[in-house]
């Protein structure tokens, strides 16, 4: 079965609209009284953002209380849609508006990724805990920065890899730590997206009406407007995003990064382009392959837009190769094939839960109890996977294998490290990490 993130997102709007975004409690989960409830807002809510606070209202103690989107279109939609299920929600055009709201516990941050650096930061600064979309940063200095305000702030900050959250992802990497798959010399993870079409190319035009397109644009350069770079698709334009890499890799190469125990390479190269679609409207790569080296082991990345006949017969995944077997994983379960007569088979264990159901009920569970350690993807793990995904993208748009200085934070080349910093713009700075 394929699962695209379209797929994902249709699914969640159906349950959403279809079960009601408060949903019943399980069997023996009391009510929760009106003064102990968590009471969350959305900043971004066209897409993971609703996903998100869908899941997240499953929680007796979660109560929504605002919106927040610079497309008005948008926002009149989704409080009309929390409106039919009997929920007030105020609406803000202005995330920092929402923010000086002090009766405002938490807030969801769902906006494309060189928002995510300010709104988080600036949200630990209100006093707010914050579950932010992958990947953390849309560099790896606004990860730095985000931990740092993290850190600084005490909040709780929950990232949005629902993949840790659920068991058999958990099981998968237990078999991976039992050592019976024997020496793990190659981890490779792709993900092979079949219904990634082409973009076709379109003019410059004006925002559609109630689009505030100067906020849309927030530090990021100044360009006219242009629909390709808009809602979803803004993930293949380098002003906004990482393409793939960034998209589904921090996912994927999160579980490759938790299997093997893995910090931080010692070097990384890529190679690939826009070899499926070159004369369409995306910058970012829609094939490519990354090789990050460690210590007696290489990660392999690969990605392929257009096309769903991945490794293993699956268009995603992560598979850990072994002398003695090859666990094979991905959303839907895990297996082992066997190397030759090593080992015996592990036929697929399928999944059984709900990731982002468990992921963001986690997260109230966290804001309830103080315990910042039982988060499931805190800020410093969401950092991690997002840095090695800049990483990779980084070698690409060089062109070189880089070598990592672990000691002093950044690569041995020149040109690489102008790349560690996203450009900010039109009078916003990239956030303090002292």
């Amino acid at each position: 079965m394929k699962h695209s993130r379209r797929d994902f997102l249709r699914s969640a709007s159906a349950l959403a609209a279809g079960a009601g975004l408060v949903s019943v409690l399980p069997s023996g989960v009391r009510a929760v009284a009106p003064s102990d409830r968590i009471r969350i807002a959305a900043i971004g809510i066209n897409g993971m953002g609703w996903s998100d606070l869908t899941a997240m209202l499953k929680h007796p103690a979660a109560q929504c209380v605002a919106l927040c989107d610079v497309d008005r279109n948008v926002l009149d939609k989704r409080v009309g849609e929390l409106s039919r299920q009997g929920i007030k929600a105020k609406a803000y055009s202005d995330y920092r508006k929402l923010l000086e709201d002090k009766s405002i516990d938490a807030v969801i941050i769902g906006t494309p990724d060189h928002w995510h650096c300010l709104q988080m930061t600036d949200a630990c600064a209100a006093g707010k805990d914050v579950y932010v979309e992958k990947p953390l940063g849309n560099s790896i200095a606004e990860c730095r920065a985000m931990v740092a305000a993290q850190q600084r702030h005490q909040r709780a900050v929950q990232v949005g890899q629902w993949q840790r959250s659920q068991q058999h992802f958990k099981d998968a990497v237990a078999f991976v730590h039992s050592g019976k798959l024997g020496q793990v010399r190659l981890v490779k993870a792709w993900a092979y997206m079949g219904w990634m079409k082409s973009i076709p190319v379109k003019p410059d035009g004006t925002p559609p009406a109630g689009v505030d397109y100067k906020a849309w644009l927030g530090p990021a350069k100044e360009r006219p407007f242009n629909p390709n770079r808009f809602h979803f698709n803004f993930r293949w334009y380098w002003d906004y995003a990482g393409g793939l890499m960034t998209d589904w890799g921090v996912h994927l190469l999160d579980y490759a990064l938790l299997g093997m125990k893995a910090e931080t390479p010692k070097s990384v190269m890529a190679a690939g382009g826009k070899f499926a679609y070159p004369d369409d409207a995306a910058e970012t790569p829609d094939t490519l392959t990354t090789v990050y080296e460690f210590d007696g082991f290489n990660i392999q990345w690969e990605q392929a837009q257009g096309i769903d006949g991945g490794p293993y017969g699956r268009d995603h995944g992560i598979a850990f190769i072994g002398n003695n077997g090859t666990l094979v994983l991905d959303r839907g379960g895990w297996e082992v094939i066997p190397e030759k007569k090593n080992m015996e088979a592990v036929p697929r264990q399928k999944a059984v839960d709900n990731g982002l159901t468990l992921h963001t009920q986690n997260f109230i569970d966290v804001i309830q109890s103080r315990r910042l350690d039982d988060l499931r993807t805190p800020v410093q793990a969401g950092a991690h996977i997002a840095t090695l995904a800049q990483m990779g993208n980084i070698a690409f748009r060089t062109g070189k294998k880089l070598y990592w200085d672990k000691h002093a934070g950044q690569f041995t080349d020149s040109d690489a490290n102008q790349l560690l910093a996203a450009g900010y713009h039109n009078g916003y700075k990239l956030p303090v990490t002292g």
